[in-house]
């Protein structure tokens, strides 16, 4: 492969630096999808998502990153066009790089998760109008897009939901959910298994050779590592599980019990002092003359000097109608908007109040919390490294191209993609996750809806499930818009008022803008560059 020529060199060094930090933007922002449910449900710590988003993410962009950067270098624009005129391409995959690396920086620091895949094509689509008005688009595909914000959400939306509704009848209405969980536990495993290997033998990585594997090779492997996992499970972990839980529901109950002790304690000392106060008000009465008692226009006596219901009124026997007024006002003020208080933010109040008292009672048994924990851990690892092989190249695809055309002179990109440049892009999405990665992943866990260890396992597997059906079947669908579209799903399951619709409100306008917002930037910059040459 010859040294990129002096032309295209400037070219190729910019790509670079963008490509990294849009690499970081989309750790920052895309890697919520996999960990994002697991923080919120307190599963595990911000700290332990990133370490083991760094370790997934890495692997996957690896050893199956080169699949999807073919797809995102030639799928969406017809890169014969450009035959003759490589350098018009290469400045189409800057500007690229810089309209999506914009986007998604806007996008996170508003903390919304969008699709960084949608945000790419949408980039892409915007150089090559500038470059070739509406030929050589691929809008069929654009059309699939389009529908995919549809299809995302509400078709995993869906499937989480069944998937949950049958663990709530079999598992969590039960009085006694631990022996019915640990009967299923071997199941769970061996599904969540079984979908994730499918996925990643399926069409698998070259590299690897897991593409050379046939169909029902694929079938074997997949589903007898499934049997294997559930038999380990039941044989080994379901007796160690049963001891573990068993242990931890006694520990439950004995600190509640301590809880109810010092409420006792608590209850008895204000007891105690209410007593003490009614002896002193006894004592006082005792001693009170008939000339020590105030008689109010009503014709009540009180002790001189206690305020009395009709003292506190600026009312008088001379004013009837302004008594009765303002006595109205008085009864009729709670829920009302107090002067210099807009009714918009008394209402906005209720709601957050209405929102916190719905998530407050959104909560798992102790012995089903500890089930369903380390299940979703293992559904959050595999869709890290799922995510790792798919949307490093939404980054590093563009690179790609710079970097084969400009060594190359061709635009029809023949050579395989540089395992060097998946691990730079890799590079970035992990360091993007650390600094950043917090903003979209609270959004995700916490603020869309209150997720627990049994709905974020659901979450998982029904965006999980949608992804590897979707994708086999030709749908284009994205990991986040399946992943909201889960959460939003099982939580308005869960409860009517766990869902923040404000919020998702503001996610769904975010994704309709990435496709014409990224590309409106990167057809902005590929004019002002084709004009700079």
């Amino acid at each position: 492969m010859s040294l990129i020529p002096d032309e295209y060199l400037w070219m190729v060094i910019v790509g670079f630096i963008i490509a990294f930090i849009l690499s970081f933007a989309i750790g920052a922002n895309d890697v919520a999808n996999s960990f994002g449910t697991s923080v919120g449900a307190k599963v595990l710590t911000l700290r332990q998502a990133c370490i083991l988003g760094s370790i997934f993410e890495l692997l996957g962009a690896l050893l199956i990153g080169y699949r999807v950067s073919d797809t995102i270098r030639k799928g969406i624009i017809d890169v014969d066009l450009y035959n003759g005129t490589e350098s018009t391409l290469m400045v189409g995959n800057v500007a690229a790089l810089t309209g999506s690396c914009i986007w998604l920086f806007v996008a996170t620091f508003l903390k919304l998760p969008v699709s960084t895949t949608h945000s790419i094509v949408g980039a892409t689509v915007g150089f090559a109008l500038v470059a070739h008005g509406l030929k050589g688009i691929n809008w069929m595909k654009m059309a699939f897009i389009v529908g995919s914000w549809f299809i995302s959400p509400v078709l995993s939306g869906i499937i989480s939901v069944l998937v949950f509704l049958s663990i709530k009848f079999l598992v969590l209405n039960k009085e006694k959910p631990l022996e019915p969980g640990l009967r299923l536990l071997p199941i769970f495993y061996g599904l969540t298994a079984a979908i994730n290997l499918f996925s990643v033998f399926y069409k698998g990585s070259s590299l690897l050779h897991f593409d050379k594997i046939p169909l029902y090779g694929v079938f074997i492997i997949t589903f007898g590592s499934a049997i294997i996992i559930g038999l380990v499970v039941r044989l080994a972990f379901v007796p160690w599980y049963r001891k573990k839980i068993q242990k931890y529901i006694e520990e439950c109950k004995e600190d509640e019990t301590e809880k109810g002790k010092v409420i006792d304690v608590e209850t008895s000392l204000d007891n105690d002092d209410v007593s003490r106060r009614q002896l002193i008000d006894d004592e006082n009465k005792e001693n009170l003359g008939k000339n020590e008692l105030e008689v109010t226009p009503s014709g009540r006596k009180f002790p001189m000097g206690v305020s009395t219901p009709e003292s506190n009124t600026s009312c008088h026997s001379s004013q009837p109608l302004l008594c009765s007024a303002n006595s109205s006002k008085d009864e009729s003020v709670t829920g009302k908007a107090a002067p210099g208080e807009s009714l918009d933010s008394v209402n906005s109040v209720e709601i957050e109040n209405d929102l916190e008292t719905a998530r407050n009672s959104v909560r798992d048994k102790p012995e089903t919390v500890k089930l369903f924990s380390f299940l979703q851990v293992l559904t959050a690892v595999f869709g890290s490294f799922a995510h790792g092989g798919n949307d490093v190249s939404n980054s590093i695809g563009p690179l790609v191209a710079l970097w084969i055309i400009g060594s190359e002179g061709s635009a029809g990109q023949k050579a395989q993609t540089p395992i060097w440049i998946l691990l730079y892009g890799g590079a970035g999405i992990i360091i993007g996750l650390w600094v950043w990665g917090r903003r979209v992943i609270k959004t995700l866990g916490e603020d869309l809806a209150k997720t627990t260890p049994s709905s974020g396992f659901c979450i998982e597997v029904g965006s999980a499930l949608t992804v590897l059906l979707a994708s086999n079947v030709g749908i284009p669908i994205s990991t986040t818009h399946c992943k909201v579209g889960s959460v939003v799903s099982v939580g308005r399951v869960r409860s009517k008022q766990n869902v923040d619709w404000k919020l998702f409100r503001n996610i769904i306008l975010a994704w309709v803008g990435t496709v014409p917002v990224a590309g409106a930037i990167s057809a902005l910059a590929m004019y002002l560059l084709m004009f700079a040459i």
